[in-house]
Order: structure tokens, then sequence, then C-alpha cells
């Protein structure tokens, strides 16, 4: 599941400099809370409710090191964990470890909520997929460590195209958009050959990113919205031209319902989050009963040539700045995300932290193409005041100008990047 970007405004305990630590970076010999007692750590209820085994196994490796200390464990659910978390910061009773999803932890950085840590005492800290390594790092210093990820493919029903004569999937932008074109004249307008919710701007920036272009750009420290430029605005039209073809549904919705749409039966294939086709084909979303053992996940190819860059989703673990014992915290992290907590965890069926351990997956039919369409990903940017821009759903303003014909991939471009930069340098 996508995580949203949660900005703690106006917390005092978010606003303490990561001066008050010393300045040493956790993991440091030298460190506070080297001898600490005690270590709390703040988990989402994924991890309590499968893969119990990886905390005590991450558990047992601190208390070898460190005899006798106690470890506690919190489990939230996602809406829940970050008001916990506003509220504690203001206090001196913080976490020492804590989850974070991926999008949730710019904000927190730029408050100086997180510790620095050192990447060098992390495992495969050198091999991090570069959208998740892009998630923890700010302003030069790394705040956090890649947990897992998700990354995103695309999914069609084989039934549909094998109807049109396609009985393999798509290894190039041409061969899908001539199979798409295919089911879409038999299929007819009331059918969409691939449902693109217009406003779902992490599919639409995977466009952006295909053809060279980004949200935006840095220069000497300020950001600059860069979706008029030449390469954006051609993975904005590139995009326009899916939607306009084949996405034949109502443009003005985004992709939260997307798998549920997908269950209704009237599209062919979607591009999303790797879970939502099997979601999808779950009994109580398939309304055509057609969908169990007929859905395939591919990895999406770009009109680059290339493979779709993604949106990795995924957790991340931080060090919350009032931590008092940020070197063991950061050893417990360590224990929990290296080669046995990977290994772990690809078993559970997530995406690893590393590009190491993504390799060995993509030897696996059964994780090849996640795993594949992984090495290939984008992030937002990491400017003090993205946050702000999710907030105000520029991007998601633009696109729906975009599809609906409202204006010009050019003119709402435009007008995006004005909107961008009269907040992403904004703390």
């Amino acid at each position: 599941m996508k995580r949203k970007l949660a900005v703690a405004i106006g917390i005092a305990g978010m606003m303490v400099s990561v001066a008050a630590c010393g300045g040493s970076d956790s993991g440091s010999s030298d460190n506070s809370g080297a001898d600490a007692k005690e270590l709390t750590v703040w988990l989402t209820v994924d991890a309590q409710n499968n893969w119990p085994g990886l905390v005590k196994a991450a558990d047992a490796a601190v208390q070898k090191k460190h005899p006798g200390i106690k470890i506690n464990h919190e489990y939230y659910g996602w809406p829940d964990k970050n008001t916990k978390l506003d509220a504690v910061l203001a206090t001196d009773k913080a976490p020492d470890v804590v989850e974070m999803g991926n999008t949730e932890m710019l904000g927190y950085m730029v408050k100086g909520a997180f510790a620095p840590l050192d990447t060098s005492k992390f495992t495969n800290s050198s091999a991090w997929l570069d959208g998740l390594k892009a998630s923890v790092t700010y302003d030069g210093k790394t705040y956090g460590v890649p947990y897992y990820a998700g990354g995103r493919v695309g999914n069609w029903r084989k039934d549909v195209f094998a109807s049109v004569g396609v009985k393999s999937t798509p290894k190039t932008y041409a061969e899908l958009t001539a199979a798409l074109d295919k089911v879409q004249k038999k299929e007819g307008d009331k059918f969409s050959a691939w449902y693109q919710p217009t406003r779902d701007w992490y599919a639409a920036m995977s466009f952006v990113y295909d053809a060279g272009g980004s949200i935006a750009v840095e220069s000497g420290g300020q950001w600059k919205g860069n979706l008029s430029s030449p390469e954006s605005v051609k993975g904005l039209t590139a995009f326009k031209n899916v939607v306009d073809k084949y996405m034949h549904g109502d443009k003005t919705k985004d992709e939260s319902d997307r798998y549920i749409v997908y269950g209704q039966g009237k599209s062919g294939m979607i591009f999303g989050a790797a879970w939502e086709g099997a979601t999808s084909a779950d009994p109580k979303n398939d309304k055509t009963g057609k969908l169990k053992d007929n859905l395939e996940n591919f990895v999406m190819p770009g009109p680059s040539g290339k493979n779709m860059p993604v949106f990795l989703g995924g957790s991340d673990l931080a060090v919350p700045v009032k931590s008092k014992a940020q070197a063991v915290a950061a050893e417990w992290i360590n224990a929990f995300t290296g080669p046995s907590g990977q290994k772990g965890l690809m078993a559970k069926g997530n995406l690893p932290n590393n590009k190491t351990d993504l390799a060995t997956l993509k030897n696996d039919p059964a994780t090849a193409v996640p795993a594949t369409a992984a090495e290939s990903n984008w992030f937002v940017p990491m400017a003090p005041g993205w946050g702000q821009v999710e907030k105000a759903q520029v991007l998601q303003t633009m696109l729906q100008n975009i599809g609906t014909g409202k204006k010009s991939v050019e003119a709402a471009a435009k007008e995006a990047d004005a909107a961008i930069d009269k907040v992403i340098n904004t703390k």
C-alpha cells in the first residue's frame, strides 16, 4: 500500500536540532547509548502479523552483544503510528527505532526529528536500491535504513488478449500498444483496454522519468519545477495518449480503487502496485468469476525502449534524535535489515532493500517480474517543501486537466511548475 506523507507541523520535539545529539552519527563507537539497558522499537503490524520470527532474531542478536538489555516492542497500524509519534517526539519518551513509510520520511528529516546514521555500519548499504536510498537521504546525510520495498508492474487478463491473438506478455512498448489497439477495437468504447486512472501520478511520473524528465531539479541548493521541460512534456504526452486511447472510465479518478474497478471486468490491463492484480482476483472483488489464474504480471516496457522506471514504495527504519540508545538502535536495525532479515522478508513476498539480493530474485520465475521491474526506479524530489506539493495535489490537478482535455499538456505542466516553485523550497 502506498504510504501517505505525514508532515508534523508545529511539534516542538521535531524542531530539535540534530546537533543536540552532539553531531556524531548513530552506530559510531563514541555515540550516545552504546551502554543502554533498554531499547524501544516501534514497527507496524505488518511485522507482528507476517514475520515475527525476524523481529525475535534481531532481538537475539542484540541481546547476545548486550546481555541483560530489555527490548520493548510496540506495533501500530499505518493510520495510527504517526499521530502517536508526533505526540511523543515533543516529550522525552521517544522510541529508539521507528518504522516509517518511505514517503513519510522527508517531513520528519526536514524537521530534524531523526538522528543521522553512519551508512558504513549497515550491511549492503552500498547496494541499497536507488529509490529507497533517496527516501532516507536529505541534505547530504542519511537518516534511515531501507527495510523492504514494493514495486509496480503491468498486469493483464490473458483471456482478453488471447481473444485477439496475443498469447504472450509484451517485451516492448510497441508490442504493448499493438496488443492494446486490437483489444480496444474488438471490445469498443465501453471497455478500457488499459484502465489507467488519470490522477495516478505514480504512473504518470514513470512516463516522465522514462522520457528523461523529472518532477523537479535542484541547482545551487534550490529546487525548481521541471514538468514543463521538453523531456517531461514528452513523457506527459505519452501518458495522455494512453488515457485518450485506452481509458474509457471516469477521467477524474485516482488509483485508490483501481483493483476494485479491475475486478469488475470492464478493463483488460492495469499498471500498478504488484499486489493489485491478485487483490482484484480475490473472490470478494472478482465480479467476473474469471480472474483467478487468468491474470499475468509483466515488466512494464517504456516508450524509451527501456523498462519503465517505477516508483518504489516500502518502509524505512529511523532513530529519533531524542533516543537515548542511538548506538544500540543502529545495531538492532542492522540485525533486522541485514542478510538474514532480507532473506526472510523475500520469503514473505517482499522485495529486498538492496540490488545484491534483488538479483537473486530475478532467477526465480515466481519473483522475476517484480524484481526486474524494481531495478529501474525513481523517487520524489527530496526537497524541504515536497510535503506541501503533495498536500496541494499539484500533480493530480495537472493530470486531470490534461486527461480531461481542460488544458494542453504544455499549459498544465507550466501551471504545475509555478505551483511547485511557490512551496518546494519552504521548510
